[in-house]
C-alpha cells in the first residue's frame, strides 16, 4: 500500500521559510518520480517542484525558482521542499506526489499517488 505523509507545513510571516517533508512508503521502483504540487482555494493545483529519484531531472515552477529547493533524503525515501523568501501568493495546500517518469522528465500528468496535504499559510 502507497503511502505518502508530508509534514512541515505551517503558518510564516512573508519572507520566512519553511521546509517540508513527505516521507514514502510502499512506492514501487517504478514510480521514480516525486513532486510537490499546490493548491489555493479556487485556483487549479500546480506543480511546484520535481525531481526524480535518480537525481537526473529536476523541475521548477517559474513562480518558484530561486526560493524554493527540492531535495531527497539518503534512501530517496524523503523527499523535502525547502522555502525560503515565502510570498502571500505561496499560501496553498501543498501535497506530495509519487509516479513514473517519462523519457527521464516527471510530467505531473503521470502523478497518481498523492498525500493528504500540509497546509502553508503566509501572512504579511
Amino acid at each position: 500500500q502507497v503511502q505518502l505523509v508530508e509534514s512541515g507545513g505551517g503558518s510564516v510571516q512573508a519572507g520566512g521559510s519553511l521546509r517540508l517533508s513527505c516521507a514514502a512508503s510502499g512506492v514501487t521502483y517504478s514510480h521514480n518520480c516525486r513532486g510537490w504540487f499546490r493548491q489555493a482555494p479556487g485556483k487549479e493545483r500546480e506543480g511546484v517542484a520535481l525531481i526524480s529519484t535518480g537525481g537526473g531531472y529536476i523541475y521548477y515552477a517559474d513562480s518558484v525558482k530561486g526560493r524554493f529547493t527540492i531535495s531527497q533524503g539518503g534512501a530517496t525515501n524523503t523527499v523535502y521542499l525547502q522555502m525560503n523568501n515565502l510570498k502571500s501568493e505561496d499560501e496553498a495546500m501543498y501535497y506530495c506526489a509519487a509516479g513514473p517518469s517519462s523519457f527521464g522528465r516527471c510530467r505531473p500528468i503521470d502523478f497518481g499517488y498523492w498525500g493528504q496535504g500540509t497546509q502553508v499559510t503566509v501572512s504579511s
